[in-house]
């Protein structure tokens, strides 16, 4: 039953009678849930009291953050679903955000050859990007995402409710993903989201839905990401490097504080290269400063090529990036040279949201 043809989203109510419907077709013989400790406190115990009668159910937990997403912890949950002799008509549920999410796929996909999946993603940066599009993985090092597998769920559900559980931090982190689609996307949508503090209760479930679309449009194009759907890189080629080198400094950014980053530095390269208008770069760059005015983080230029050169995209060590032309509108595959991905770091130094 596994697919990689687009999943269904359902949101709020809703995505709990998708469950059943599913649960009814496809006679599980085992749920297993994936959470980290948070979720398993705060999340686990709502969705479990929506959800009507299941199969019987196992729960994996995991640390929070960043460090989990390693094949370490992988080894272990394989292992940990061997011994409660999980079966390939199990079915795995990811409540979680974007770590949850991408060690889940990767977990469901290779175990047993795959079993299904689903995502139930809990922080705003899963609902809107990590939870939807098929891509899962795990780190190798200090090399972001390098071990994955593409990969659609069966379904995704989304409950807007579970972001009432996240401090602003976490929502600001998600916020950096959307303005992301707008900026390479739809300038309407900027427009849109331009005007709003990522606080609770201000994030609509009808600007989720608009982000969810703008990833879903692209992705249906390009589902292994050979060209259109490079351009949801944006900001991530930067915003990557310097994510993982917080991660060796010992402090750590969250991945949406770390493309809000990026997207500063890839602005500055997208006047050069993508020919972006001033007045257009000098608005999306003091936009997302005035987000993202707490962030901290000094770049260590020595540092941080190396981790770029490393980047998926990039073939024979040559750096490629995706770039606007304008706010709305995405190049791919645009090779830049190293000497200007300098500048863009001294120009990231300079600005206000890092002092």
């Amino acid at each position: 039953m596994l697919t990689e043809k687009h999943p269904t989203i359902y949101f709020a109510d809703k995505a709990f009678e998708a469950l059943q419907n599913l649960l009814e077709t496809n006679h599980y013989s085992k749920l297993v849930f994936l959470v980290d400790e948070n979720t398993h406190e705060y999340c686990l115990p709502y969705f479990l009291q929506n959800s009507g009668e299941l199969p019987p159910c196992e729960v994996l937990e995991i640390e929070a953050g960043e460090e989990s997403k390693s094949m370490e912890i992988v080894c272990q949950l394989w292992e940990a679903l061997a011994e409660m002799e999980v079966d390939r008509n199990a079915l795995m549920v990811n409540v979680g955000g974007g770590v949850i999410t991408d060690i889940g796929g990767f977990l469901a996909g290779t175990y047993l050859r795959g079993i299904d999946f689903v995502n139930v993603p809990t922080s705003l940066l899963a609902m809107v990007d990590a939870s939807n599009g098929g891509k899962n993985g795990v780190n190798l090092g200090g090399l972001k995402n390098r071990i994955g597998l593409f990969l659609e769920p069966t379904m995704v559900l989304v409950q807007p409710l579970f972001l009432e559980t996240l401090p602003s931090k976490q929502l600001r982190s998600g916020f950096a993903e959307m303005l992301k689609h707008a900026l390479i996307a739809d300038a309407n949508y900027w427009k849109q989201l331009r005007q709003i503090k990522p606080e609770k209760g201000v994030i609509s479930l009808e600007l989720i839905k608009k982000s969810i679309e703008i990833k879903q449009q692209i992705v249906s194009q390009d589902f292994k990401e050979v060209g259109l759907r490079k351009c949801l890189n944006f900001g991530h080629t930067v915003g990557h490097a310097i994510e993982s080198l917080s991660h060796v400094q010992g402090v750590p950014l969250l991945h949406g504080e770390a493309v809000a980053l990026g997207m500063i530095a890839e602005l500055f390269l997208s006047k050069h290269y993508g020919r972006l208008p001033e007045e257009e770069f000098l608005e999306a760059t003091q936009s997302i400063k005035n987000q993202y005015t707490a962030v901290r983080f000094t770049p260590d230029m020595e540092a941080l090529l190396p981790l770029m050169r490393s980047d998926k995209k990039n073939t024979e060590q040559q750096i490629k990036m995706a770039l606007l032309t304008r706010i709305g509108a995405c190049r791919v595959d645009i090779m830049v040279e190293e000497e200007r991905i300098l500048e863009a770091l001294h120009y990231l130094t300079e600005q206000t949201a890092l002092k």
